[in-house]
């Protein structure tokens, strides 16, 4: 018994600081312009879907853009489901395809982890607010499938959310240092080609490559709204069961 009241404890302290955090966060955003703004403008120029826009966006922090990068990855991330490939593209232009795919990979790392502690934090029912419950369970029945390689393979499949990844396996009692590990194995490869495509695209080409991404991001959502959709329509036909 008093082991599970400590465990309360501990794991009650975590969850107090992250709500803490997220409303400290919230009235700034709504009562500082100085924080609003930047967030609104960068939710704004990665939900346009534009390389150049994102570039521009990103060269306009001059020395600081590779520190700004890191951190709009990071954000990409949390505040899912905007696309963070348009960053991985934009670092490649911007800075090289082998020094982009480092940003882009250590980057999206971080916010990886920062989404894992989110979930462990604060629990289910906060994170399907948070985060959506559509994308929670659009990826549940890989875990269901997969078990502990389920990271792994979602890493490893384009048109599976990497942030809804994140969030759901905060939920799981799988150690932080086997998602981290997996999450670093299974996003490389699609990091290393993301970076070296976007070093080389140009023209029309980038254009139709963007546009491909594009697709898969929006597969992504459909296959959230898909999974809404069935759970309540077999809700719906357990309850007339009943």
């Amino acid at each position: 018994m008093k082991q599970n009241n400590t465990q309360k404890k501990r794991s009650g302290i975590p969850r107090l600081l992250i709500l803490l955090a997220l409303a400290l966060f919230l009235i700034a955003y709504l009562t500082l312009p100085a924080v609003s703004r930047p967030i609104n403008r960068a939710a704004a120029v990665l939900g346009s879907a534009n390389v150049d826009a994102v570039v521009e966006y990103i060269r306009s922090f001059g020395a600081y853009a590779m520190v700004f990068s890191f951190f709009l990855m990071v954000f990409s991330s949390v505040a899912a489901p905007l696309p963070a490939f348009l960053i991985t593209l934009s670092n490649a232009a911007i800075f090289g395809w082998w020094q982009g795919a480092i940003l882009s990979w250590s980057s999206a790392m971080a916010g990886a982890a920062l989404c894992f502690f989110i979930s462990r934090g604060l629990g289910r029912d906060m994170v399907e607010r948070f985060a959506g419950k559509g994308a929670l369970a659009s990826v549940e029945t890989y875990f269901e499938k997969y078990g502990s390689r389920t990271v792994l393979v979602c890493r490893l499949l384009p048109f599976v959310s990497f942030d809804a990844v994140s969030y759901f396996a905060g939920l799981t009692p799988i150690r932080f240092t086997a998602f981290f590990v997996a999450t670093g194995i299974g996003q490389l490869p699609a990091t290393v080609v993301y970076s070296y495509v976007g070093g080389m695209l140009t023209g029309g080409v980038k254009y139709l490559v963007t546009g491909l991404l594009c697709i898969f991001s929006l597969g992504i959502l459909g296959t959230i709204f898909k999974q809404l959709y069935n759970d309540r329509q077999a809700k719906k036909a357990g309850n007339a069961h009943e």
